[in-house]
């Protein structure tokens, strides 16, 4: 497994772990309560600030673990990462759009700041999903 494949599968799993806690959090703040109501600010900025600084921990771990491992990319990993970076893009477009549309339509802070949060998470976790499939077989070709 390459240096850049580890730091794929890093970030897409911390991605995942920090939504997933994010969601966790604030659906224990319910308690009967309208959704809309339930204090998520501080939840959604530690999850995004905790995604960040686990994400710099691992790969700092993952580099002190093994640091012979070479970081060169080639032709090929340049192509992965562009073809992952393009294949997350799409939810950051979609995520921009929903959020602009429920806004004009009025919709509470809450729902349009969970869109764009819902939105960034599938972005890194289809950019990293599509990264490690393209390392573990081949990129697709068109």
């Amino acid at each position: 497994m390459t240096h850049l494949e580890k730091r794929a599968w890093i970030r897409l799993v911390v991605a995942v772990l920090a939504y997933a806690a994010y969601v966790v959090v604030v659906l224990r703040r319910v308690d009967g309560g309208p959704l809309p109501d339930v204090p998520y600010t501080a939840a959604l900025l530690w999850s995004v600030g905790g995604a960040i600084a686990a994400t710099i921990a691992a790969e700092i771990g993952m580099a002190i673990v093994n640091p012979r491992a070479s970081r060169v990319q080639d032709a090929r990993d340049r192509e992965i990462g562009r073809f992952g970076d393009h294949v997350g893009q799409a939810f950051v477009v979609i995520g921009a759009v929903a959020a602009m549309l429920m806004a004009m339509a009025g919709w509470d802070r809450f729902w349009i700041a969970n869109v764009v949060y819902l939105c960034f998470v599938l972005s890194a976790v289809l950019a990293g999903i599509a990264k490690v499939v393209a390392y573990r077989r081949s990129l697709p070709e068109w």
